[in-house]
């Protein structure tokens, strides 16, 4: 039971402070601590979570009570570059950074 986001357009480093919080969590205080999080990044876990409880009920016939995130890891994904200029012909690089997420599902 598995979920993948990838390419987000956020940076890794602001999305793990909320799935720090959701690791080794139960699908339902998980997916309620996401709805009432007060990061914008928790409502891109949220879909992501749900996703992927939907996945474990419709293709693998599971019981949603007795699922609990196993993995959820966050790497680095493409970094999308651009430049503001500045004087005397110079320019300053800006990075804008994606994020890859996997997501598993395991039963108690």
């Amino acid at each position: 039971m598995k979920a993948y986001g990838k390419n987000i357009r956020i940076s890794p480093k602001k999305l793990r402070v909320v799935a720090e919080v959701i690791r080794w969590e139960d699908i339902k205080k998980s997916l309620k601590f996401l709805k009432n999080a007060p990061k914008k990044w928790a409502n891109i876990l949220y879909k992501l979570v749900y996703s992927a409880m939907k996945n474990a009920e419709n293709n693998d016939k599971q019981d949603t009570s007795k699922l609990y995130i196993n993995t959820l890891i966050i790497t680095k994904g493409i970094v999308y570059k651009r430049w503001n200029s500045v004087s005397r012909w110079r320019v300053h690089p800006i990075l804008k950074r994606t994020s890859n997420i996997r997501l598993e599902l395991q039963v108690k």
